[in-house]
């Protein structure tokens, strides 16, 4: 055989491989698409509708997720001023809580007592953590007044723990656990 003779055959050889192969996945692609094509009309609207359903919730879920990274900005404006109007200066934090606590007290009618404060830091946030342990005794109403006022007082407060120390002759007794925040 001569060399033309040759690689005519190894090309003819290669075009038969390569139109078997194309011959083999157009039978599977066949084959492939039969198989879909058995479903019934029910099960494709079934599929659709699902399909439908599943778009639209990841549409809202977008939407939802842009108009949150949309608020972002505004959100870091209310936190700053969140922190500026209700966190007091570390100076003139303690004279402040303690006035407001015995405004508080007096308006609602009780006595107020043995106030301690407790600092700890709080790493990497540019805030103490006050713990505020004082003592209130009065009527029942009173306190209510009381917890109100700490609720609707300028200042934050946490009302963390209350413990009934003593009753009598419609008189209560209070200890106070409270939590604030002065800004460092």
């Amino acid at each position: 055989m001569s060399a033309k003779s040759s690689s005519w055959h190894t090309t003819k050889l290669a075009a038969t491989i390569a139109l078997a192969f194309l011959l083999v996945v157009d039978v599977g692609l066949g084959i492939f698409l039969w198989m879909g094509s058995r479903q019934q009309p029910e099960e494709l609207r079934a599929d659709r509708e699902r399909l439908t359903l599943q778009a639209k919730l990841r549409k809202a879920e977008v939407d939802r997720g842009n108009a949150i990274r949309a608020s972002l900005p505004q959100v870091g404006k209310d936190c700053t001023k969140f922190y500026q109007d209700t966190f007091l200066e570390k100076a003139v934090g303690y004279s402040s809580v303690e006035a407001d606590l015995s405004a508080i007290a007096d308006k609602a009618g009780l006595h107020a007592s043995d106030t301690n404060f407790k600092e700890t830091e709080v790493k990497d946030r540019g805030v103490t953590e006050i713990a505020i342990s004082t003592s209130v005794e009065g009527n029942y109403s009173s306190v209510i007044k009381f917890i109100n006022g700490l609720e609707q007082s300028k200042n934050f407060y946490l009302l963390n723990d209350l413990h009934l120390t003593s009753a009598n002759a419609g008189m209560i007794k209070l200890q106070l656990e409270l939590r604030t925040y002065f800004r460092t």
